[in-house]
Formats: structure tokens, C-alpha cells, sequence
């Protein structure tokens, strides 16, 4: 997902040379604004109401608005308000289905032709963050530093396919990987099984063996959705 832009008034957006356009702003802050829990997962909100929270116009809004339900996050309801979804089994499914499909594929790429130097530099990052959460617990920066080897690593086996269609639809779906977490609980027990699943598809990247990397990748997602559901 883009950065956000920094939060300034709708009119300097406008006037601003090279500014992103409002509908564009009012899209990254409708979404931030769910990532950051100013707007509860499932709310029911009116228009009026969203405006206050992003601080942009009720046009540009409106656009963002309806961008946002095509890619099935909300439900418009006309002179009533905006329904907000709320993960649950059909959209985990949905979610690691999606992602198991692609990210196979591109698994197998990534561990033919990926660049050693992001194989080895990644596996650095997350046996330095295994052993931090195994001696200290969890913290923000542990929090921080796992969501970045996150799209990190899933990131760089996108890339393999080097098909800017597919990188698009990745970026929306990861909004709803996004949504998907905010109702989980992280534990140190879950970390720590979440890194040692990377560290097995990094292990088969470095040593160029795409069979066993979609092996482990498969394996971390039927982990990864069964923790999602809080199964395990």
C-alpha cells in the first residue's frame, strides 16, 4: 500500500503542484483509518461522520466511496450510511485461496532466479527478530519489525513474476490480509511459529529448490488461515 500522504487540508491537497487527487487521498485515508482503529472493523457510520474522521470533501469521498465497495471493503447504503465488512471465514478463505494461487507460482520463480543478496539479507532479519522474541517477549518493535518482513518476503515472491497485473490485485488484496489481522491476537508462541515458516521458504530459496519452497509456503498458509481463524 502507498504511503500516506502527509495529512494536510483538502484545499493545500488542491493547490499543491503534483498533489494526489482528493478521491486518491480520501481512498489511502478511508483505509488508514480502519488500519488504525479511528473507525471500528464491521462500523456502520454516516457519510457526515467519515468526513470528520479523513477530513475531506463529501465529492472526492463519495469517489473513494465507491472504488472502495467494487473492491468489496464496504456497502454503501443509499440515505442511510456506509457498512464497513467484517472479516470472517468466507473472507479468510477467499483471502489465502487468492493468495495460495499466485504466490505458488511465484514461489517457485523466486527461488530459481531471486537475488541471493534479498534471500540471505532476509533470513539475517528473521532469525535476528526469532531470537529476539524467544529471549524477550513481544513488543512494538518486534510488531513493527514482523509486519515488515511480511510484505517484505511475500513482497520479493511477487516480484518474481514481474507482471505489474498481479502486483495491482496483491495490493488490494492485502488490504484485506490487513483487515484480516486487526481482530487477531499476536503472541509470542505465534510469532515465533510464523517466523520459523518464513525461515523454511527462505531456506529453500537459498538453496534453489522451488519444489520444496512452494511446499513450505503452502504449509505456512494453511497455518497462517487456521491462525486467522483462531484454530490454533
Amino acid at each position: 500500500m502507498k504511503n500516506m500522504p502527509e495529512r494536510r487540508s483538502a484545499s493545500s491537497n488542491v493547490a499543491a503542484s503534483g498533489a494526489p487527487r482528493l478521491s486518491d487521498v480520501a481512498y489511502e485515508r478511508i483505509l488508514e483509518s480502519l488500519f488504525e482503529r479511528r473507525v471500528p472493523v464491521g462500523a456502520f457510520i454516516s457519510q457526515n461522520e467519515l468526513c470528520a474522521i479523513v477530513d475531506v470533501p463529501v465529492a472526492p469521498l463519495r469517489d473513494a466511496l465507491r472504488v472502495l465497495e467494487t473492491e468489496g471493503i464496504l456497502t454503501i447504503h443509499p440515505r442511510s450510511g456506509i457498512q464497513f465488512i467484517r472479516p470472517g471465514l468466507e473472507l479468510t478463505r477467499s483471502t489465502y485461496q487468492f493468495r495460495s494461487i499466485v504466490e505458488r507460482a511465484a514461489v517457485r520463480v523466486f527461488a530459481e532466479e531471486g537475488d541471493e543478496n534479498v534471500t540471505n539479507a532476509l533470513e539475517v532479519r528473521h532469525s535476528r527478530l526469532l531470537r529476539r522474541v524467544e529471549r524477550d517477549g513481544i513488543g512494538p518493535d518486534q510488531i513493527q519489525e514482523m509486519d515488515a518482513l511480511e510484505m517484505e518476503l511475500h513482497g520479493q515472491i511477487i516480484q518474481a513474476l514481474r507482471n505489474p497485473l498481479i502486483e495491482s490485485a496483491y495490493r488490494r488484496m492485502h488490504n484485506y490480509l490487513r483487515l484480516l489481522r486487526l481482530e487477531r491476537k499476536v503472541t509470542p508462541p505465534i510469532m515465533t511459529r510464523t517466523l520459523k515458516e518464513h525461515l523454511d521458504i527462505l531456506e529453500a530459496c537459498g538453496t534453489r529448490n522451488p519444489d520444496a519452497a512452494e511446499k513450505a509456503l503452502y504449509a505456512h498458509f494453511q497455518a497462517a488461515m487456521q491462525r486467522n481463524l483462531g484454530l490454533v
